[in-house]
C-alpha cells in the first residue's frame, strides 16, 4: 500500500516541502530509503523501527521503500523521523491517509517513541503556511517557536502515539498560540548603559551616528581607552527590532539550533563577538554541510571584532562581499545556499603592536617597520568599506573622576529612533531601510547638499585624495547627521563633521596625522 506524508527540510534559512512517500509490498523484509538521504537520515530507519514497536504498534514485516522527494536534493538532519514513522503507519492502515496529508510534520524520534526537538521548526511552519496546510505538527519543545507564525494551527506533540491518536481522531490536541506583543516587547532592565562610560564624547557621538544610519565603525586607540566598553553598549542605543526583522533573525538562530525553550524568539538585536582565531568558514559560513557563520548570526545586529588586525588576513578579506551585499552565498558541488548578513561591523584596534603609538604619555616601543606591517594586516579596500573611523584616546584622570553624569542610553536612543524613522519614510519605495545601504542612485536622489557643503566636500576630496567610495561614505554619514537634526538638506556643518570620521583618508602610513590636515 502507498502513503504520502508531508514534511519539510531547510536550505539556507528557508524550508521546502518534502514528500515522504512510503510503499509497503509483499516480499523479503527490507527497509530502504531513497531520495539522497544523508547519514543522519539513513540512520532514522533504526530509530523509526524501535519507536513504532515501543509505542505499541506492529512494524510491518514486508518490503518497505521510503522515497524523499524531491530526490535531487540532499536531505540532512533528523526532522524526517516523525513523518517517516507516520508514513509507515498510514501505509499499514493504522491511521487514515487523508488526515495525514493535511498536516506538515517535523520531529526526531527517540527509541521509546518520544518526539524530540529539531532545528529549523520556524522555517517549516512558515513553509506550511505558505503552502496552505491545515496545520503543522511539531515537537512539544519547539511549540513556542512555531507559534510565532500567524494564521496556521501549531500542534505540539510529545510522542508518536499522541500524533497517531490525534490523526485518527481519538484525541484532541489544542493548538498553541503566542502573545506577539510580549515577544517583541523591548527589555526594560538593561545590564549596560552609555552613562557608565566616562569621557570619550567624540567616540560616543560617532557611535550615535553609526547607530542612527547603520554605519560600520572602526575605533583606534591605546589599551584601556574604552573601545570594548563602548562597543558593548552600542546595542543599548539601537532601535528595537521590527517584527519582520525579528522573524528573519529568529529563522537564522532556529536553523542553527540556538533557540532554547526559554528563548523562542529573538526580541533584541544580536551582538556577536567572535575570537580573533576564528576561521573564514566560522565567520562567513560554510563547512561540509553549509551552516551560517557569525556574520549571519549578527544579521540585523552588531558584529564586534576586537583586536581587528589579529584576525587572519583571509578571514578579514572574506568580510568584503557581505559588507557590500548584505548576503552570503556558499557554493558546494551539490548545493548552493544563501544566508542574510546585513550587520553593523564594529572593529577595535590598537595603533601599533605595543598599542601606544601617538599616546603622548607612554612611549611607543615599535619601529616604523613594525607599525607599517601591523597596519598592513588590514587591506585598504576593507578599511575603505568602513564608514566611520574614530580615534579613542586615553581618558584623562579628571574626566574619570568627574561628578557630571554622562548622558544615558535612553536619551541617545530617542535621537537614533527619530533618525531611523526619517529614513524609513524616505526609503519607503526603495529596497533599503537605512542610510548606510544607499547606493549611487539613492545618494543622488536623497542626499542633496547646499552650495557651501558641496564646496567643502570638493575641497576635502582634492586635499585628501578620497576615493569615490570614500566620497560616498562622507555623504552618507552627513545624511545621517542631518537626520538626527531633522534637517531635510545636508548643510556645511554636516559635511564638516562627517569628514572628521574619515580619519583613514587623512592619515599617513604610520597612522599619525599629516601636518596641517587636522
Amino acid at each position: 500500500m502507498l502513503s504520502r506524508v508531508k514534511s519539510a527540510a531547510v536550505a539556507g534559512i528557508d524550508a521546502y516541502i518534502v514528500d515522504v512517500e512510503v510503499d509497503i509490498s509483499f516480499g523479503l523484509p527490507m527497509f530502504n530509503m531513497v531520495g539522497m538521504p544523508e547519514t543522519a537520515v539513513r540512520e532514522s530507519r533504526e530509530r523509526v523501527k524501535s519507536a513504532v514497536k515501543n509505542s505499541g504498534y506492529k512494524f510491518p514485516v514486508d518490503r518497505i521503500v521510503v522515497n524523499l522527494a524531491p530526490a535531487a536534493i540532499k536531505k540532512e538532519g533528523t526532522s524526517l523521523d516523525l513523518p517517516v514513522a507516520m508514513g509507515i503507519l498510514s501505509a499499514s492502515g493504522v491511521v487514515p491517509l487523508e488526515k495525514c496529508s493535511q498536516f506538515l510534520m517535523v520531529g526526531e524520534l527517540s527509541l521509546d517513541g518520544r518526539v524530540k526537538p529539531v532545528p529549523g521548526v520556524l522555517s517549516a511552519a512558515l513553509a506550511a503556511k505558505d503552502n496552505g496546510f491545515a496545520g503543522v505538527i511539531v515537537p512539544f519543545a519547539n511549540r513556542a517557536e512555531a507559534a510565532i507564525v500567524k494564521d496556521i494551527k501549531v500542534i505540539p506533540a510529545r510522542s508518536l502515539s499522541e500524533v497517531v491518536e490525534f490523526i485518527s481522531g481519538r484525541a484532541i490536541i489544542d493548538p498553541v498560540t503566542t502573545d506577539f506583543l510580549s515577544l517583541t516587547g523591548e527589555c526594560s532592565d538593561r545590564e549596560t548603559d552609555f552613562c557608565e562610560v566616562m569621557g570619550q564624547s567624540h567616540a560616543k557621538r560617532a557611535l550615535e551616528i553609526a547607530a542612527a544610519g547603520g554605519h560600520n565603525l572602526c575605533m583606534t586607540g591605546p589599551p584601556g581607552s574604552g573601545k570594548t566598553m563602548l562597543a558593548k553598549r552600542l546595542s543599548t542605543i539601537l532601535p528595537p527590532l521590527t517584527f519582520d526583522e525579528a522573524l528573519e533573525t529568529t529563522q537564522i538562530y532556529s536553523v542553527v539550533g540556538l533557540l532554547g525553550p526559554g528563548r523562542p524568539f529573538m526580541s533584541k538585536r544580536p551582538f556577536r563577538s567572535p575570537h580573533h582565531t576564528i576561521s573564514d568558514a566560522g565567520l562567513v559560513g560554510g563547512g561540509r554541510v553549509p551552516e551560517p557563520g557569525e556574520v549571519s548570526l549578527a544579521h540585523n545586529g552588531v558584529l564586534f571584532m576586537d583586536e581587528f588586525p589579529e584576525f587572519k588576513r583571509n578571514v578579514l578579506e572574506a568580510l568584503r562581499q557581505p559588507m557590500e551585499d548584505g548576503v552570503v552565498t556558499i557554493c558546494r558541488a551539490s548545493s548552493r545556499v544563501s544566508y542574510p548578513a546585513s550587520f553593523m561591523l564594529v572593529a577595535a584596534m590598537n595603533p601599533c603592536p605595543c598599542g601606544y603609538h601617538g599616546d603622548g604619555i607612554k612611549p611607543c616601543t615599535c619601529s616604523d617597520g613594525e607599525i607599517q606591517r601591523y597596519r598592513r594586516r588590514i587591506s585598504g579596500p576593507l578599511l575603505d568599506r568602513i564608514d566611520i573611523h574614530v580615534d579613542v584616546p586615553r581618558v584623562p584622570f579628571k574626566e574619570l573622576t568627574g561628578s557630571t553624569r554622562p548622558e544615558g542610553s535612553a536619551s541617545v536612543r530617542e535621537r537614533v529612533e527619530r533618525a531611523r524613522e526619517n529614513q524609513v519614510k524616505r526609503f519607503q519605495a526603495a529596497p533599503i531601510h537605512c542610510n548606510a545601504q544607499m547606493g549611487a542612485t539613492q545618494i543622488r536622489q536623497f542626499a542633496s547638499l547646499d552650495k557651501a557643503a558641496v564646496a567643502l566636500l570638493a575641497r576635502a576630496v582634492d586635499t585628501f585624495g578620497m576615493s569615490a567610495r570614500g566620497h560616498g561614505r562622507v555623504v552618507k554619514i552627513a545624511r545621517t547627521i542631518a537626520d538626527i537634526e531633522d534637517e531635510p538638506l545636508i548643510l556645511h556643518r554636516h559635511i564638516a563633521e562627517a569628514i572628521q570620521y574619515r580619519s583613514i583618508d587623512r592619515k599617513d602610513p604610520l597612522g599619525s596625522y599629516n601636518p596641517g590636515q587636522n
